[in-house]
């Protein structure tokens, strides 16, 4: 009887986990989960469509290729998607080599797990640190100290700071993903660590650092606090001179002016036109480089 019943029990919990039986309570469990999944679904859709709805009546082709003059009434962002581009590519150029070249070291050439730990756990401190906390150490850092003063290029560094976790951690983790057997077949080959860390490891790991990169992006965009007191809260003109001179000048970006537009100067259709325009880049980002990462991928393969 007793044998009996234990295997009855033991059945029962097989066929649950294997999916051909189901207890009242996986029912119940799997409901919620469903419902969660649809909750957050349908609130990432209303919240998308709502902006792009907003928003989208409100980008025309003058509103994206001209300045904003107030003597004629006119309002153009053009000056600020400038600003965007040239500290995404700024930042980037800055993070990207140090947090893989990071990411590389810890998972291939660090041999004390103390200072390991140490690295890892500063990253993940910095990761929670607030962006405004960023931004007055970007001022007195880079504005005061470097006196690069409120400029394009103290932003980049700020941002470079702000995104170096998520690159690191990212790319870290993509590294850790590929098989132990790809450096074992390296080394028996007569491969030297460099080279198979550049032929083998970063191919297979690129699909992860990609990610690493968009997840940066993504939080480029959309930061406005930090570059508020590092980067200026103004793309009023169109920017003039060489490419250096320009990063070497304040300017707003996309997010600063949404801020600047919707809170301080209270123009919400505005406001919404630019977070619409935001939305776009951020879903556009992500679609590309989801197809550069299965070409990487079938180029590794």
């Amino acid at each position: 009887m007793h044998a009996g019943a234990t295997c009855k029990k033991g059945c029962e919990e097989l066929n649950s986990i294997t999916g051909k039986r189901k207890r009242p309570t996986d029912i119940v469990l799997y409901s919620i989960i469903g419902l969660f999944t649809v909750a957050v679904f349908a609130m990432t859709a209303y919240f998308a469509g709502y902006i792009l709805i907003k928003g989208l009546r409100g980008i025309s082709f003058a509103f994206l290729t001209t300045a904003s003059n107030p003597i004629i009434g006119t309002i153009g962002i053009l000056p600020a998607i400038l600003n965007t581009a040239y500290i995404i590519l700024l930042t980037l150029v800055f993070a990207v080599p140090v947090g893989v070249g990071g990411a590389v070291y810890i998972n291939e050439y660090a041999k004390s797990r103390k200072l390991i730990r140490v690295i890892e756990f500063t990253t993940e401190t910095l990761s929670g640190i607030p962006s405004i906390i960023f931004g007055v150490f970007g001022y007195v850092f880079f504005c005061t100290f470097l006196n690069l003063k409120v400029s394009l290029l103290s932003g980049a560094f700020t941002l470079t700071i702000m995104v170096l976790p998520t690159i690191i951690r990212t790319s870290q983790e993509a590294l850790k993903s590929v098989p132990l057997s790809y450096r074992e077949g390296a080394a028996g080959l007569g491969a030297s660590k460099w080279y198979m860390i550049r032929t083998i490891l970063l191919p297979n790991a690129s699909s992860g650092i990609i990610t690493a990169i968009v997840l940066s992006v993504g939080r480029i965009v959309g930061e406005s606090a930090a570059l508020l007191l590092v980067a200026g809260g103004s793309a009023m003109y169109l920017p003039k001179g060489s490419f250096f001179e320009q990063i070497k000048s304040s300017g707003s970006t996309l997010a600063v002016e949404l801020y600047r537009y919707a809170y301080s100067r209270g123009e919400n259709e505005v406001g919404f036109a630019i977070a619409a325009l935001l939305l776009i880049i951020v879903i556009g980002l992500n679609l590309i480089v989801k197809l550069i990462g299965k070409r990487l991928n079938r180029g590794a393969k």
